[in-house]
């Protein structure tokens, strides 16, 4: 009883005790809410570093990945197609275009796996599938390098043929899986720090409102007990010091509350859409693919027409649709979209798109990239009854040339229209990110300086009604 009857003299019963407690309750809660804020500032800037340099990259790297696949695998065909018989009757322009194209997206796998086997290390099972991805695409270009060498000699196409078969279903049954695993794997990855980081994020918020409320309270305590004690109305260090943590405390509240808005634009309103657009992007160029190779292979065209429906409705979902009905069910699903937004009669990457649509110009631009596709579905069309009325050269001119009006410059069209949709969310994405690193460094030091403030400020109020009692 003595001993805590010593304590209460000390820090309570005189009145330079109860000042001197609050004075320390108010420096220990602004230091604390300094350090906190300090910390969910630095926290945030790693966030957005990890975002815009780990998660983002290593998802478009695998998409990239899936695209340059397919791409590869196309301008093989289209090498093989346009050649000739060893150069003779080539078709020279889209030959030329072909081989360049190839080499580009050769490059682009090489590049695009390294970005990966990094991005891998990580993760056991993505490493895992990052090495079988660079082995079999060693294998695979293999198989590539001697069905065009075999096609560079006369009376060598059956041969080369052959090799494109076993190469294609290399890449059909291991590596277009394995990449749009990565895809998926990264994706999931970059979802999972997102979710992480906006549940943090929501956490230091009410840290520091819980904090900012209980220093304002201690602070409106003090202001009290100097009116009461000295008869004075205000104590000017206490009142700016109360100023000082109320204006911090907003700051701070709005430097996470805006991180976490802008981090869900990042993520959601404009990644999500990159990664929509980036799969039907690869999707959209192994159905490209699937068209020379149903010129190239006669005996698989069947099984590369199915493909190609299948992909079309991955992109375009139609329920029921056929290649001979495709046409016409798009475009009465379409017009019934243009009348109703949320009509649903159609699925697939682009129904995704169009359902997080946010940012200006990327409705229309999203509308364009499908009124490109049906276009270039119309020429698919065309191609297929050129090649049965029995015109299979005029059906290949058609399908590879790159004159107006071709199915290949309808082709680009629609990538042009595609690749505009997502520059707008790539863009978004950007400024998101560097929005959400500028507003934490222009609002932090003043935050955190204003709660240095209030802590002197609150010791020199103090100071003049100390230095009575000694």
């Amino acid at each position: 009883m003595a001993a805590r009857a010593a304590l209460r003299r000390r820090y309570w019963a005189s009145v330079p005790a109860r000042l001197r407690l609050l004075r320390a309750a108010t420096v220990l809660l602004a230091g604390t809410l300094a350090v906190l804020l300090l910390v969910a500032g630095l926290t945030t800037l790693g966030t957005w570093s990890s975002v815009a340099e780990r998660d983002a990259p290593r998802t478009t790297s695998a998409a990239d990945l899936d695209l340059a696949l397919n791409d590869m695998d196309a301008q093989a065909a289209n090498i093989l197609l346009s050649n000739g018989d060893a150069g003779r009757g080539r078709l020279q322009t889209p030959y030329e275009k072909a081989v360049g194209f190839y080499g580009d997206a050769r490059r682009e796998i090489g590049h695009d796996l390294r970005t990966l086997a990094v991005a891998a290390q990580d993760s056991r099972a993505d490493e895992k599938t990052v090495e079988s991805l660079t082995d079999g695409f060693a294998e695979y270009q293999e198989l590539i390098g001697r069905a065009l060498e075999n096609d560079g000699h006369r009376g060598g196409k059956a041969a080369a043929l052959a090799d494109y078969r076993r190469a294609t279903d290399l890449l059909r049954s291991q590596l277009l899986p394995a990449a749009r695993t990565l895809v998926a794997s990264n994706n999931a990855a970059f979802d999972a720090e997102y979710s992480s980081a906006r549940s943090g994020l929501g956490t230091q918020l009410a840290a520091v409102l819980a904090l900012g409320v209980l220093l304002l309270a201690v602070l409106g305590v003090l202001q009290w007990y100097l009116a009461r004690r000295f008869r004075r109305i205000l104590n000017p260090g206490a009142l700016a010091a109360t100023v000082c943590t109320l204006v911090a405390v907003i700051l701070g509240a709005q430097m996470l509350s805006v991180s976490a808005d802008r981090l869900r634009v990042a993520r959601h309103d404009a990644f999500d859409s990159v990664v929509a657009l980036s799969r039907a992007r690869a999707i959209a160029y192994d159905a490209n693919a699937d068209e020379s190779r149903y010129l190239l292979d006669p005996q698989r065209r069947g099984q590369y027409a199915d493909a190609f429906l299948a992909k079309s409705q991955q992109l375009y979902g139609i329920k029921g649709a056929t290649l001979s009905t495709y046409d016409s069910q798009l475009a009465t699903s379409w017009q019934a979209y243009e009348s109703d937004h949320h009509d649903l009669r159609f699925t697939g990457e682009f129904r995704r798109e169009l359902d997080n649509i946010t940012f200006p110009g990327e409705r229309a631009a999203a509308e364009k990239t499908v009124q490109t596709y049906a276009v270039y579905q119309r020429d698919d069309r065309r191609i297929r009854a050129l090649l049965a009325a029995g015109k299979e050269q005029e059906a290949v001119q058609f399908c590879m040339g790159w004159e107006a009006g071709t199915s290949n410059a309808h082709f680009g069209a629609w990538m042009a229209a595609l690749d505009k949709v997502a520059g707008i969310n790539r863009a978004h994405f950007t400024s998101s990110v560097s929005a959400g690193r500028s507003e934490v460094g222009g609002l932090l030091p003043w935050a955190g300086g204003l709660l240095c403030a209030a802590m002197v400020l609150a010791a020199l109020g103090l100071r003049p009604r100390l230095a009575e009692f000694r």
